[in-house]
């Protein structure tokens, strides 16, 4: 992860309460390994929660969260991730913040553990906000990002669903935090569809579909049926409705609903306003979810 900069009082004298909130997709099923599910979340909220409290970036805090849940086997992304039709994994990432709408995003890649860490790199560049298949590799060499092997990223898990032909499992993680100089970052990954074509991009990495930050509305992570939230250009919808309503989880209830009836999908979103507010909803039976602000002495993981 990149460094955290240094206190930025004497630039902005404003000091907000930070908060982090954690999604592990809205295609999660409840009654498979649900410690581990918890547990997951848990971690993810605890590592994005320690960068924020030691007054660290938004960015920093949603690359931390989604870092430890593309390294849990029981997410669908990174080391989790499900396979496409000829049994190969490739990951799609995104990572925005909201101050000069700075974002970077990766499509369709491969032989890399951490994709929210490689969107990451394509932000900081700043040449290019998406790279995709064997260029997005090419610039992971090029940035001196670690590579696996393909099969390292192959659970035995994901085989047997890809060999049972076992329908539309699919599912996201992410990110969304407000550091203490008041901005928001989001960050999302995931494996994608099971059984999706080789070179398929989903809306992780497509910014104002499955990713989106402004700080002066506030952060949007979604996930589910990836061509629905393209269709419905989900993430930014949602912080259209923010700011003519004021309410997240208002807004992020209505985003979703518009999802079903436009995007023709189901979905959900987790949604964190400008003043640490919080907000999250979903079509589907469940979506682990977690959060963390300083009314709390630990994450909040209600299942």
């Amino acid at each position: 992860m990149f460094a955290n900069r240094a206190d930025c009082d004497t630039v902005n004298p404003m000091r907000h309460l930070p908060a982090i909130i954690v999604h592990g997709g809205a295609g999660a099923d409840p009654g498979d390994a649900p410690d581990e599910i918890r547990d997951g979340i848990r971690a993810a909220v605890l590592a994005g929660w320690r960068v924020l409290a030691d007054g660290g970036r938004g960015l920093d805090a949603v690359e931390a969260a989604v870092r430890v849940l593309e390294d849990a086997p029981r997410f669908n992304a990174g080391r989790g991730s499900v396979l496409t039709s000829t049994g190969t994994v490739e990951t799609d990432a995104s990572i925005m913040e909201g101050d000069q709408l700075r974002c970077g995003a990766v499509g369709a890649v491969s032989r890399i553990a951490n994709p929210v860490t490689l969107a990451r790199h394509v932000l900081e560049d700043g040449r290019h906000v998406l790279l995709v298949g064997d260029g997005a590799l090419q610039f992971a060499r090029a940035v001196g990002m670690p590579e696996c092997d393909p099969a390292d990223l192959v659970t035995e898990r994901r085989r047997r669903q890809l060999d049972a032909a076992t329908a539309d499992i699919k599912g996201t993680v992410g990110a969304v935090a407000l550091d203490r100089q008041g901005t928001i970052a989001a960050a999302t990954s995931t494996g994608g569809m099971s059984g999706k074509l080789p070179g398929r991009v989903g809306d992780t990495p497509l910014i104002g579909c499955g990713t989106y930050a402004d700080s002066a509305l506030g952060g949007v992570s979604c996930t589910g049926t990836g061509e629905a939230i393209i269709r419905a250009v989900l993430a930014r919808r949602a912080l259209d409705i923010l700011r003519d309503t004021e309410d997240p989880d208002y807004a992020a209830h209505v985003a979703v609903d518009l999802l079903v009836e436009q995007g023709r999908g189901e979905g959900g979103l987790i949604l964190l306003d400008a003043k640490g507010r919080i907000g999250y909803a979903q079509s589907t039976i469940f979506m682990p979810v977690g959060w963390m602000t300083p009314s709390f002495h630990e994450p909040q993981v209600p299942f």
